[in-house]
């Protein structure tokens, strides 16, 4: 699973689609590739746009929801979080231990 987040966030389309969602969660395809044209000038179709976002979700970073007809996508930061948790930043505030 690490290989697929590694990846996944490789692509700067992917991070693009990713800071989008944060902005507004529950989003369609329709909705995402307007925003992708509209406000980041991305010329990509809707399927290049729907593979971003396979990729993404293998990697754990989107989930999909339907209601009805539609798919919604949702950012998941919890694979995020697990890596910042693998390598903790000490506190710099703390004072150094010295080794024996």
């Amino acid at each position: 699973m690490a290989d697929d987040l590694f990846k996944a966030l490789a692509d700067a389309t992917r991070r693009t689609i990713m800071d989008e969602l944060a902005e507004k969660s529950g989003q369609t395809l329709f909705e995402i590739c307007a925003r992708l044209t509209m406000k980041h000038q991305l010329g990509i179709s809707r399927q290049g746009v729907s593979q971003h976002l396979a990729v993404l979700e293998a990697a754990g970073l989107v989930v999909t929801r339907r209601e009805g007809r539609y798919k919604f996508h949702d950012l998941d930061t919890a694979p995020l979080r697990r890596i910042a948790e693998r390598w903790p930043v000490p506190d710099a505030s703390a004072p150094e231990e010295s080794a024996p």
